[in-house]
């Protein structure tokens, strides 16, 4: 039960001039005595919360920076009127900041033996599921005087998706991709490649790339071309230990990172190539494995969803072990991680041998843009201090680098905005150049 704003001012108008004419406390019950009466009444005639009927439907995922629309569904079994309010109680990032209270409480009324229906509109701030909290209404009398208050617990999740934000640059590589795959095909072989089709010879051409036997049954000297060979197999490894956590900009590395598997999943899906993705620290996170090129996506993004840093060192030895059993044949193993110097050297390198034997492996990174613009400022003693810094943060990098394409490791380091289309770019050209 809940008293209402309106009862305390009618309360302290009727007490005012009783106080101030005859003060008593016999003028003030028989004052405040009939508005007690019209509380009680006003509390008999409030429909009851308890019986109340609440369903939920609507949304159930929905991708980082959209909106997701639940509507609830509540029915009046009694036989009074339902004049209420209703706070429909979400975890806080499901809400942008300051929008919360406008989207969450709905003011509602409804007829006996009716229901009516609100919608809350979700916009959610951070990857995950987001379950629904309490829904608590607060039942009115005809009089607004009192009010009948109760909570209900009505399930629902909502899932919230990776943003994808890197699939505008899916159509320019995709055209890319079709230059190599078969709409053009090439002369040079290199390993892993499938023949194309038989052409003229022209001056220039690889001798070696004549067939000699095609040449025999016409007038004119025949030469193979060759496009990339398809149903390669990729396996995406995120790593999500402690490196991982730290903040480029407004979100940790791990979302960059899972922006740019992505694309390149996306990418070589339509490429014909099987796509499998592990989430690993020191143990495994998440694992889709044998998803056809229609399944991928959807498989992805609601892998990656719940998603998050683990604040622990990754396990670079048992990484390297469940990245072989995941991938038994050789595959394109791209492993996006930190190139930070610590890590790699003390735990990628000693055990990087057992991938690159077996697999071709590449390493993509996230760089901190922020760090590029302090190594070029200047102006003043505290600028030049943090440029020095920030260019032997940069020549570390650099160095980490070097060791591992040394090892025979292709090495992608950019920027959150530009990792994903410079990753794609290297696949393509990987692909090119017949190394798949």
């Amino acid at each position: 039960m809940a008293l209402t704003g309106r009862t305390a001012l009618l309360a302290a108008i009727g007490s005012l001039p009783v106080g101030i004419l005859e003060p008593s406390w016999s003028g003030i019950l028989a004052v405040n005595a009939p508005l007690a009466l019209a509380c009680a009444c006003d509390a008999v005639l409030a429909a009851p919360v308890r019986r109340l009927g609440l369903t939920r439907s609507g949304d159930t995922s929905v991708r980082l920076g959209e909106t997701a629309d639940v509507t609830l569904t509540v029915t009046n079994p009694s036989g009074r009127p339902l004049r209420a309010r209703l706070r429909d109680a979400w975890p806080p990032s499901s809400w942008e900041p300051g929008t919360e209270t406008a989207a969450s409480r709905h003011r509602l009324t409804v007829p006996p033996g009716e229901r009516r229906r609100l919608t809350t509109r979700l916009r959610p701030t951070r990857r995950g599921d987001r379950q629904a909290d309490r829904v608590t209404i607060r039942s009115y009398g005809p009089l607004g005087l009192y009010a009948r208050q109760g909570s209900h617990q009505v399930p629902w999740t909502v899932r919230v998706l990776p943003p994808f934000t890197s699939r505008k640059h899916l159509p320019s590589k995709l055209a890319r991709l079709r230059e190599l795959d078969g709409r053009t095909s090439v002369l040079t072989r290199g390993e892993g490649t499938e023949f194309d089709s038989l052409r003229e010879y022209v001056p220039g051409d690889d001798t070696r790339s004549i067939d000699w036997r095609a040449t025999a049954r016409h007038s004119t000297v025949a030469v193979r071309t060759w496009r990339p060979e398809r149903d390669r197999h990729i396996l995406l490894v995120l790593d999500t230990g402690r490196t991982s956590a730290g903040r480029v900009g407004d979100a940790p590395r791990l979302d960059a990172s899972m922006d740019a598997a992505l694309l390149l999943a996306a990418l070589a899906s339509r490429a014909g190539d099987r796509v499998d993705l592990l989430a690993y620290d020191r143990r495994v996170r998440a694992l889709v494995q044998g998803r056809a090129s229609g399944e991928l996506l959807p498989s992805l993004v609601n892998a990656m969803s719940t998603l998050e840093p683990e604040l622990v060192e990754t396990d670079a030895r048992g990484l390297t072990a469940t990245a072989l059993r995941t991938a038994p044949r050789r595959s394109l193993i791209v492993l996006l991680t930190s190139l930070d110097a610590a890590p790699i050297e003390e735990g990628l390198l000693p055990v990087l041998s057992r991938l690159t034997q077996r697999h071709t492996v590449l390493v993509a990174s996230v760089a901190d843009p922020y760090v590029a613009r302090m190594a070029a400022s200047r102006g003043n003693p505290e600028a030049v201090y943090a440029a020095a810094s920030a260019a032997q943060a940069q020549a570390e990098r650099h160095r980490t680098a070097e060791q591992l394409q040394r090892h025979g490791v292709t090495v992608v380091d950019a920027p959150p905005e530009d990792l994903a289309p410079a990753l794609a770019d290297a696949y393509l050209a990987l692909k090119a150049a017949g190394r798949l």
